[in-house]
């Protein structure tokens, strides 16, 4: 069992996996001694509350509420299941979006600005064509084709000025984050989506519903009834394969992957490395802007157009997505849908006990910290087996004379002028 478990410790995939749950394991119990000591700390609170609150933060997705009573309760609960299924969804493609720069070798922090350029793009084409003469499923496909391509016109832009100039592309994504920011402010500020039907409603745009537009379900709501899932989080998975076939089985993801290990080396071997950024760039902000298409054209969602001071946080949160699975689309899939689970977890900590959201937002950042560490142990676990595999060589035995004695070293060294 011992030599399966070291055969199976040398892969480097088992060793990713077993670093990202160690990870997590981590910061779901900092996350329980965070909410101890801010329980030890408030008196009001009491022993019940720290327990309930360790609780929701370790299985707040199977919360069913309180009984009676006023215990919590536990079990399957579809609305949350549901939910984080559809909250997930923005976070796998967002995830896939900083995975594939990785992989080139990039930083792509620009997520953020691509996801804002894909909303403007989708609902912009989603409430102004017309579903009275042109069919609904059109519409969303034109919009989220849209959205896909602003986002990858955004995202070639850093992509350019790194292979061009070669100026960082952390510096450069960091700009068109905040232009992006500005610039959908502009195009929304007294735009006809504005939402001037509902009293208090004009800071946001239309939800895509007002013109007819939206994911269809077909059949998860009847498994998951309460929630907002719908067929967003399979087209989603859909792309995470895509992605993972991309990047391992063809010759332009292995270009891709060979200019993120050694650029040089590549170009040496004509890979075109400047083409090759530009397109690992655009296919980035293509995924984060796919991630804002699938997530306002549920139709359950309203978009907050005055961006001009803040950024979306599910384009930073592909970052420890991404980290967490070791940039593997497939695993990204789960650690997506973990990310969606503490924001669910963290809601039901809010709304059923005395610890405020502010304390709930703490609690997921020192987890998504934490959850980031997944390189870290996974370099240790690489440097242990190689300790334990250098202390386990047996020693080379000495050269041995003609009387069986032990050759000194001038002996071994004629020995070897005489060979």
């Amino acid at each position: 069992m011992k030599e399966k478990w070291s055969i199976l410790m040398e892969k480097d995939g088992a060793k990713t996996v077993v670093a990202s749950l160690l990870s997590i394991l981590i910061g779901l119990l900092v996350g329980g001694v965070i909410v101890l000591t801010v329980g030890l700390a408030n008196p009001s609170l009491g022993a019940s509350s720290v327990w309930d609150g360790i609780r929701l933060v370790l299985g707040g997705i199977l919360s069913t509420g309180r009984d009676a009573a006023g215990n919590l309760t536990f079990g399957f609960n579809p609305a949350n299941m549901g939910n984080m299924l559809f909250r997930a969804t923005p976070l796998i493609l967002t995830g896939l979006s900083v995975a594939v720069a990785f992989k080139t070798g990039l930083f792509n922090i620009g997520a953020p600005g691509q996801y804002l350029m894909g909303t403007a793009g989708t609902l912009i084409v989603a409430l102004s064509i017309p579903t009275s003469s042109v069919p609904s499923p059109v519409v969303w496909l034109l919009a989220f084709l849209t959205g896909i391509l602003a986002g990858a016109v955004w995202g070639a832009i850093p992509g350019m000025v790194k292979a061009l100039l070669n100026i960082n592309e952390v510096l450069a994504c960091i700009m068109t984050n905040w232009i992006a920011a500005n610039l959908v402010t502009w195009i929304f500020s007294d735009s006809v989506w504005q939402n001037m039907e509902e009293n208090g409603k004009t800071g946001y745009i239309y939800k895509t519903t007002h013109n007819g537009v939206e994911t269809a379900k077909w059949g998860l709501d009847t498994i998951f009834p309460g929630s907002q899932v719908n067929w967003g989080i399979i087209i989603a998975i859909v792309i995470a394969v895509a992605v993972y076939i991309f990047i391992n089985k063809t010759t332009m993801g292995y270009e891709l992957v060979s200019c993120g290990s050694n650029r040089h080396a590549a170009r040496y071997a004509g890979i075109n490395d400047k083409r090759n950024i530009v397109l690992s760039m655009a296919i980035a902000g293509g995924l984060a802007g796919a991630a804002a298409s699938l997530y306002y054209l549920s139709g359950n969602t309203e978009f907050f157009w005055s961006t001009y001071q803040s950024l979306p946080d599910a384009g930073f949160n592909g970052i420890p997505v991404a980290l967490l699975a070791a940039s593997n689309p497939i695993a990204i899939i789960f650690t997506g849908c973990f990310m969606s689970m503490l924001n669910i977890a963290g809601q039901q900590l809010t709304n059923l006990t005395a610890y405020n959201e502010y304390i709930t937002n703490v609690i997921i950042a020192a987890i998504v910290y934490l959850s980031a560490f997944s390189l870290v142990i996974k370099m240790l676990l690489s440097n242990r087996k190689k300790h334990v595999a250098t202390v386990s060589k047996p020693p080379v035995p000495a050269a041995m004379t003609e009387d069986g004695g032990q050759a000194t070293d001038d002996q071994a060294g004629k020995g070897g002028e005489e060979a």
